[in-house]
């Protein structure tokens, strides 16, 4: 058999929401079955109008596969009937196609599949034979080929297993033996690719319901969930907004529009806080018309929901909906929504509410196992001169003198290989993703820090930081985006005049370089050159940097300090030189407003992210984005790089947070909890956590190796702008619009996780009640919203924010 996997493989074309379809690259069928991931891809397999991907299953003679083929209109021998799914045999498109259907599984000797779905659309032997019918036996015969035409041949592999509910009422599976389809030599499983819209399949399928049933379709279920036991009625109450929404959406795209007001005004109230924005983009959609090109009503037609319920929850709506014979909802099940089943105990509310609330659902489980190296890079060897300044200084005060090895110790903490740190080939220093070599001025500068560090205030619930806060007075032209450099020295500034103000907070003045007649003029070799190419005739405390055309939303420092990189509602990202003050390149790549840029903590990448839902990641000497991140359903508003580089994470008014992979491009973690827009992002210095923050006012803590939450700091009561770990990540400081800086105790967040397998696989999330126990601090100002945080080398906190008189 493996001789067979590797001789045959499958290519399959998926349809995406948006744009061409995509043609995957072939996969090798010897894994453990392509249908895995489809175990639980519509919950059951089948449906009303749909036709299932089917699993090959080992039968009996040596482990040879036997194909299956699902078609969902068909019920066995036995089975109930199912009213909606039986085409009338008068309808003539009907009739051709469901000819097409029986022509398909003559020709692959399914000879139970075909006599079964006959007999349940009543229809006679020589409507098949031809004689009679010519012309729509020609039809048939095209719709036949063009349904031969979305199969695909997959090659052998181990059994998947059949997902639960096939065979259900409404989605019955006929299974046979395909011998006359495959070549000789190969026998491969008959699969129908999964599609977001079904009736792109067979729309013969697609049969509206009764309008006027379906509020009492909808109050049907809901009496239902309300009236089981509590331990289900959590899970199952997650049905409730998805089915509203679809339900409204079909109403409305088949102009049944009394009724759709009718149905809205009667359900709305009963859906969840979080999504009262939601709801109300959705009342503006009354006429087909408006749904065309409405970004909210391509994500619920193109997006599947997703939700996670337990195998007994999930079994109990199937047989209520199998009894009640209610195919309109079962319908909207699979073609809409993701049913993500896990075995084990149902979930309670409290776990449920802490990880739904995104525009799409929760995650899918799957899509948080793929391997994240979040350990940090080994840093290079950087021997530390000594330096008597600090001696001297103390001596003049009668202390005894420092003892070097404290410092050595700081340069031989980084000499450790973190296991969980991305791989590297440490002959050749050869980094997963490639970095800028260190130039001389990066050394002495890491030199530096290393002193810093040793003056570092250690911090903890009895030793806070201290804030010094810069407020912007008189920011008329409305401050939008703030940034500080590592080594705290400057500070810039975007505004909505679309200007870029950058000060320094030192004694240092911001010097231009000389004019190019000038420097011809200089020595080259002078020790102190750096100094002579400074002009001091332009030594200032600020600068304004224009080039902008509209609102400047984001800012960032390169970790040198030689440039600046700033992003604007105009659409392109600009980087400006901090020794001439001018602008050097415009990234020209978003066809709408940037909100966020950001540099990578090595310098030469960035990232920014935008009104189009995608992040791009850009090289500072690439003109052209090297990774366009796209998955996000909203706005990316803000974007983060990991320590170590090799990950950017995106926060996005879809709801969800996530991660994504910057050598390949693969989204590799998606987080979901949040009720509202996230607005900051920040990992923890260890690369192993990261906080995110949102319009609903809370801080959620994530475990990225694991990929779950693990901590959830409730305090402010309005959106987090700003979120930033101390430097030895012992405190977390969150900013707010409601005028606070607040202070938590990180390393009390962070221990005793629960972190083992049944937790990571089920969702079972338990998140301690203890945000008060966690808050060291609480810091307000007099009317300022906080817009950003940093923390200083020497573990300073800076914030900064503009007054805005009351």
């Amino acid at each position: 058999m493996a001789a067979l996997a590797e001789e045959q493989t499958e290519v399959a074309v998926k349809l995406e929401p948006e744009g061409p379809p995509t043609l995957l690259p072939p996969q090798a069928g010897d894994g453990a079955g392509e249908g895995g991931g489809g175990t639980t891809n519509n919950g059951p397999n089948g449906g009303g109008g749909n036709v299932a991907a089917a699993s090959s299953s080992a039968g009996g003679d040596g482990g040879t596969p036997k194909p299956s083929v699902a078609v969902s209109a068909v019920a066995p021998a036995g089975a109930a009937p199912v009213p909606a799914a039986a085409p009338e045999a008068g309808a003539p498109h009907d009739r051709q196609t469901l000819l097409a259907v029986l022509q398909f599984l003559r020709q692959s000797n399914l000879r139970e599949a075909e006599e079964a779905l006959r007999r349940e659309a009543r229809l006679l032997e020589e409507a098949v034979a031809g004689t009679g019918a010519p012309e729509a036996d020609g039809a048939g015969t095209e719709a036949a080929s063009t349904l031969l035409s979305r199969v695909t041949a997959s090659a052998p592999g181990p059994a998947a297993p059949d997902p639960p509910g096939t065979g259900a009422s409404g989605a019955a599976a006929v299974s046979g033996l395909a011998t006359g389809s495959a070549a000789p030599g190969k026998v491969g499983s008959v699969a129908v690719e999964d599609q977001p819209d079904v009736s792109a399949v067979l729309s013969a399928y697609n049969q509206q319901g009764d309008p006027t049933m379906y509020e009492e379709y909808y109050s049907g279920l809901k009496h239902f969930i309300e009236c089981s036991l509590d331990c289900h009625r959590a899970e199952l109450s997650q049905l409730f907004y998805p089915l509203f929404v679809h339900m409204y959406l079909e109403l409305v795209y088949n102009q049944h529009e009394n009724e759709a007001k009718s149905f809205f005004e009667k359900f709305h109230g009963d859906q969840e806080c979080y999504y009262q924005d939601d709801l109300r983009v959705l009342s503006s959609l009354t006429k087909k018309e408006h749904m065309k090109g409405n970004e909210t009503m391509l994500d619920f037609r193109t997006s599947k929901f997703v939700l996670r319920i337990s195998r007994d929850s999930y079994q109990l709506l199937k047989r209520h909906l199998q009894e009640k014979q209610n195919n309109q909802i079962w319908n909207i099940v699979q073609e809409h929504l993701y049913i993500d089943i896990f075995d084990g105990m149902p979930r309670s509310k409290q776990q449920i509410d802490a990880m739904v609330g995104s525009l799409a659902g929760e995650a899918k489980r799957e899509a948080n196992k793929s391997k994240v190296f979040f350990g940090l890079l080994k840093e290079p060897e950087i021997e530390v001169p000594l330096d008597d300044e600090d001696e001297e200084g103390e001596n003049e005060e009668g202390k005894p003198k420092k003892k070097k090895p404290k410092k050595d110790s700081i340069g031989s903490k980084s000499k450790k290989q973190d296991p969980n740190a991305p791989p590297q080939n440490s002959l050749f220093f050869f980094h997963r993703i490639p970095l800028p070599e260190l130039k001389d001025s990066d050394k002495l500068d890491k030199i530096m820090n290393m002193k810093e560090t040793t003056k570092r205030v250690r911090l903890g619930p009895d030793c806070l930081p201290s804030i010094c806060f810069y407020t912007f007075l008189n920011a008329y032209q409305g401050l939008t985006a703030v940034d500080v450099t590592d080594d705290s020295s400057l500070i810039a500034g975007g505004f909505a005049d679309s200007t870029v103000r950058v000060w320094s907070v030192t004694p240092k003045k911001l010097r231009s370089v000389k004019q190019a007649a000038d420097l011809s003029l200089i020595d080259k070799e002078s020790d102190d050159v750096l100094e002579r190419i400074m002009d001091e005739k332009t030594a200032s405390e600020l600068k304004i940097l224009y080039g902008h055309s509209g609102p400047v939303y984001g800012a960032s420092f390169s970790p040198d300090r030689n440039y600046l990189l700033s992003s604007s509602e105009d659409g392109t990202v600009r980087l400006w030189s901090l020794q001439t003050f001018t602008c050097l390149v415009g990234y020209k790549g978003h066809n709408y407003p940037v909100w966020d840029t950001q540099f990578s903590p090595y310098g030469y990448y960035f990232v920014s992210g935008g009104h189009d839902r995608v992040a791009r990641l850009w090289a500072t000497d690439h003109y052209q984005p090297l990774r366009i991140f796209a998955g996000h359903l909203a706005d990316v508003n803000c974007t983060r790089f990991h320590p170590n580089s090799n990950y950017v994470a995106t926060g996005s008014a879809d709801r969800t947070v996530r991660l994504w992979d910057v050598l390949n491009g693969n989204c590799v973690r998606i987080f979901t909890g949040h009720k509202g827009p996230i607005h900051s992002l920040t990992f923890s210095p260890n690369g192993r956590f990261l906080a995110t923050g949102a319009t609903d006012g809370r801080v959620l803590l994530w475990d990225i190796g694991h990929g779950l939450m693990v901590g959830e700091l409730k305090g402010h009561t309005d959106t987090v702008c700003s979120l930033r770990f101390s430097r030895d990540g012992e405190i977390l400081a969150s900013g707010s619009m409601d005028n606070t800086v607040r202070l938590w105790d990180a390393v009390k967040a962070f221990e005793d996780l629960e972190t083992d397998d049944f937790t990571t696989a089920t969702g079972h999330i338990n998140l301690p009640e203890n945000s008060q126990e966690l808050l060291l601090g609480t810091y307000m100002t007099k009317s300022t919203p906080v817009v950003h945080l940093h923390f200083t080398r020497r573990n300073l906190v800076l914030a900064a924010g503009a007054y805005s008189p009351q």
